[in-house]
């Protein structure tokens, strides 16, 4: 039987990391502003659909929706003692380098099945300035199987953290805006996964759109 909450001490975890790390350092050292958290739901499966500019687009977006959100990591990490069980307790999956897409789907559908929302960069990897130009139709297809909803989320920003020669990121403001959420696609059909596609990726952009 699915869960409608993510396991308990990861639960924990992820409100002492994001009170204690994320939360000040996004609001402090990146003027972070976050618009529409209204609009997320707290129980149930749900999948957040994102651009993606930076590594620390997911500590952030996790952070603003107000709940864990698990996402993909390389299955290279998951062989690193201590490591494997502190990426597992904070929703980590692994993904096999090559077969991402079909192993990628089935941790998701897993997790959502946990109790946790599933993370999911539309564009499949990161983009120079964060639009959505290419988006993927891995995320439609993940709401089609589990039908879950599926949450639009802009991070404006996070393309202009790094800095070319150094290893510490700028400081530069960042805005993250919440859409409404999006109903599944009714079937695994490639022309419904399409609309509802490209649906989440006109969201996304129309907040980016709207800047700071």
């Amino acid at each position: 039987m699915a869960k409608d909450r993510e396991p308990l001490v990861s639960l924990a975890l992820y409100r002492l990391f994001k009170w204690t790390i994320v939360s000040p350092t996004l609001h402090t050292y990146f003027r972070g502003r976050i618009y529409g958290a209204e609009n997320v739901p707290q129980t149930g499966k749900l999948i957040v659909v994102s651009n993606h500019a930076s590594d620390f687009d997911p500590m952030f977006l996790s952070n603003a929706v107000q709940r864990p959100v698990a996402y993909m990591a390389k299955e290279e990490l998951f062989q690193i003692p201590v490591l494997k069980q502190a990426i597992a307790l904070y929703g980590a999956y692994p993904v096999k380098r090559g077969s991402a897409d079909r192993s990628a789907i089935r941790a998701a559908i897993a997790s959502l099945d946990q109790g946790w929302a599933a993370g999911v960069f539309i564009t499949g990897t990161r983009t120079l300035d964060g639009r959505v130009t290419d988006p993927k139709l891995g995320a439609a297809l993940i709401a089609a199987k589990v039908q879950a909803p599926l949450l639009p989320v802009s991070l404006w920003g996070t393309h202009a953290i790094a800095q070319k020669g150094s290893a510490i990121p700028r400081s530069v403001p960042i805005t993250i805006r919440i859409g409404e959420v999006i109903p599944p696609p009714s079937s695994s059909d490639r022309e419904e996964l399409e609309t509802v596609t490209q649906q989440c990726a006109k969201a996304i952009n129309e907040l980016l759109d709207l800047g700071r």
